[in-house]
């Protein structure tokens, strides 16, 4: 006599063998406040230089831990020979990174936040997409960091080929425009480490902002601004500005967006 599994004992059996869905993590739960201070001691950790830097735990698909350890869950062996190209500084709850990562699936890319809460509902929100789309996700990832401060203790010369810039800090008081993401001496470490040829994106919804991070681009020797006719083709440019949260909220309050973007020329 055969034996039998009721119906009901089988259905429950499957669901319990089915591999079970990664929760994306709720913003509720990471709240913080809008802004940090970018000149407070964070206690932040940072590699000396670009070649101390372990990539393994942002990208374990593509980069064998330094320490040797290969019992991590995807660790490899040796490395794919990528480095990242994209930066978005600032990025925030990683609307950006997220929606970039299946258009240039080929391209690895970081988003930087200082803020520790956000931080961590980005890092979880990208491993449970991992988890939940294996083979995808696997090109985007963040770390808690001052971009002000340690941008080339990351990136070697001419490794980045997009920046992106996005509703960033207006620090509306004349006093804390020296906290503004957009400087004539950031500009030159930006300069370092794009490549020629590579991109800035800067977007606000503040005019004032918008200005001044023109009037900054426009006076640097390595920067040019790109015509807004060229950006058509860029399918970056429509994910700059819609894909982020602070992008998104200015759309439903029906405000302005003010996109500038400068392509890095040659040393020459």
């Amino acid at each position: 006599m055969e034996d039998t599994v009721p119906a009901a004992a089988g259905e429950k059996r499957q669901a319990e063998e089915a591999p079970t869905e990664a929760r994306l993590p709720q913003k509720k739960y990471f709240r913080q406040r809008a802004h940090a201070n970018v000149f407070s001691d964070h206690h932040l950790d940072y590699p000396v230089s670009p070649a101390h830097m372990d990539w393994s735990k942002n990208f374990p698909t593509h980069f064998a831990p330094k320490d040797g350890d290969t019992t991590s869950d995807g660790a490899v062996m040796v490395d794919s020979g990528k480095k990242v190209e994209f930066a978005d500084i600032g990025c925030g709850y990683g609307g950006l990174l997220v929606a970039l990562s299946t258009v240039f699936p080929d391209t690895l890319m970081l988003g930087m936040e200082i803020r520790v809460k956000v931080e961590e509902y980005v890092n979880q929100k990208i491993l449970a997409l991992r988890k939940n789309h294996p083979g995808s996700y696997d090109n985007v990832s963040i770390l808690r960091m001052n971009a002000m401060k340690f941008l080339p203790n990351f990136f070697e010369k001419h490794q980045l080929s997009k920046m992106f810039f996005l509703f960033p800090d207006p620090h509306f008081k004349k006093r804390k425009h020296k906290a503004r993401i957009i400087t004539p001496t950031l500009l030159s470490e930006y300069a370092y480490v794009l490549r020629p040829g590579g991109i800035i994106y800067t977007i606000s919804d503040v005019k004032d902002l918008h200005l001044w991070m023109v009037k900054h681009l426009d006076a640097h020797p390595l920067f040019v601004r790109i015509p807004d006719e060229e950006l058509v083709d860029d399918p970056a440019v429509e994910h700059v500005r819609n894909a982020t949260e602070e992008g998104q909220k200015v759309a439903r309050n029906n405000g302005d967006k003010y996109l500038a973007c400068y392509r890095r020329v040659t040393d020459d």
